[in-house]
């Protein structure tokens, strides 16, 4: 068992970079690109993808003697533990599409290659915030960043107006609008906090400016429990204990009924809200509208993230050079661009996509807003970095326990944070990893 630490700049304590790696190799990453004609494999889950690899296959990597297959796979933690189970068998693919929560992950387990002297040149097509997460506040560059979720606010424009609500420009405004339906309309909740979506709870921490993960020496600190998101979580805690706000989760046929009926007349959400909206509240198309997320500050512009991926080369690829390439043209290149857009139906990282081109016109659902992509590009550009560490989906699954319980209950959220910060640090050690207290 080898231990490795990722170099670190003096900006690491924005993100967990200090590494402990599993039983891999040390030395994975140095062999030289191959000669001659490329043939890449990536794994991926994102619609279209090969439909945009065809472009590149027929244009720039027809040129450059590069094909990439694209191999459709599972999403989430089941690609994961796919990726890390066949490096350590040294038969990974060239290229893999990673969440930015997984990245630490792939790197403590020696999968991921560090592209920086081919791609990091790329870093001023893409915002601060979400950059870091693919160097992991390090001078190492270990993916591409692809798709991001900006969190946003969803209101029904036409609700707000009958209720005479204002939209909320700060958190204490939204509790007071929260209030102010009750008191109007009893049978209506603004929104809802749910705990099966433990990806919207980090976004709203790191808005607040929680930093879940970061490194000491070779050691992780867990800082889960953190004053940042323990006022997220007695915030929302508060709202739910007092009634002000509904306690039931997301993505259930009583959600969706909720939000078709008008029973919960807002959103806190991501800028891909209006794909789910159209699905889960089919008949309200037109009647809602997007805002920015109400800040902690007022006059701010600062917002978390839920969701968003990035392209990453293996330490198995034989043409890493080749393999970069394709991730940088993939995830800045105009063309690829607009392809990425009109066939996953992604919101693109590179700033320069995110208004204009595929964008330009609102999506079918807000065609009320025409300039919702000129707002959402504004609202992405205040994204707040992000902290990840090598064991997310044990804290997102430890949230989804101990924040069900407490919402159900309408008990106290800061238990709830503290079995979370507490499970997280158990795993750590388990795993064993250096942990600081």
């Amino acid at each position: 068992m080898k231990y490795r630490t990722v170099a670190v700049s003096t900006a690491a304590a924005l993100a967990a970079t200090a590494l402990l790696s599993g039983c891999g190799s040390d030395d994975g990453g140095d062999e030289p690109a191959a000669s001659g004609p490329a043939s890449l494999t990536y794994w991926a889950w994102a619609p279209g993808l090969d439909k945009v690899a065809d472009i590149w296959n027929k244009g720039p990597g027809k040129e450059a003697g590069i094909t990439v297959t694209v191999k459709k796979q599972a999403s989430g933690d089941d690609l994961v533990t796919k990726i890390i189970t066949a490096a350590k068998a040294h038969k990974a693919p060239d290229l893999v599409q990673a969440e930015y929560q997984a990245l630490p992950t792939l790197v403590s387990n020696d999968v991921l290659a560090d592209i920086s002297e081919e791609a990091g040149d790329a870093e001023g097509e893409f915002a601060d915030g979400i950059w870091q997460q693919a160097t992991l506040g390090s001078d190492a560059l270990y993916a591409l960043p692809q798709d991001s979720g900006p969190l946003m606010f969803y209101y029904r424009q036409d609700l707000f107006e009958q209720y005479g609500l204002t939209v909320p420009t700060t958190w204490d405004e939204f509790a007071e609008t929260a209030r102010a339906l009750k008191k109007k309309a009893p049978d209506k909740d603004l929104t809802t906090f749910s705990s099966n979506d433990s990806g919207l709870f980090a976004g709203l921490a790191q808005q607040a400016g929680a930093k879940w993960w970061t490194t000491g020496g070779d050691k992780w600190k867990v800082a889960i429990d953190d004053p940042a998101t323990q006022k997220v979580a007695d915030f929302w805690g508060g709202l739910v204990k007092e009634g002000a706000i509904d306690n039931q989760p997301m993505y259930t046929p009583a959600w969706n009924k909720a939000l078709n009926t008008g029973k919960q007349v807002a959103w806190v959400s991501a800028v891909w809200a209006p794909g789910t909206l159209t699905t889960a509240a089919p008949e309200t198309k037109g009647k809602w509208a997007m805002a920015p997320l109400p800040q902690w500050a007022a006059g701010e512009n600062v917002t978390g993230s839920w969701g968003g991926s990035s392209t990453a080369v293996t330490n198995d690829s034989k043409n890493k050079k080749a393999a970069a390439t394709f991730a940088k043209w993939l995830n800045t290149d105009p063309t690829a661009l607009a392809a990425l857009v009109k066939e996953g139906g992604i919101y693109p990282a590179a700033t320069a996509a995110q208004t204009g081109g595929a964008l330009s016109k609102a999506p079918d659902y807000f065609s009320n807003q025409p300039g919702f992509y000129t707002e959402a590009a504004k609202i992405a550009q205040g994204t707040a970095p992000a902290a990840w560490g090598p064991n997310v989906n044990v804290a997102y699954s430890a949230f989804k326990d101990n924040f069900a319980a407490a919402a159900k209950n309408r008990s106290d959220f800061g238990a709830a944070l503290t079995a979370m910060q507490d499970a997280t640090v158990a795993d750590l050690k388990k795993q064993g990893f250096g942990v600081s207290e």
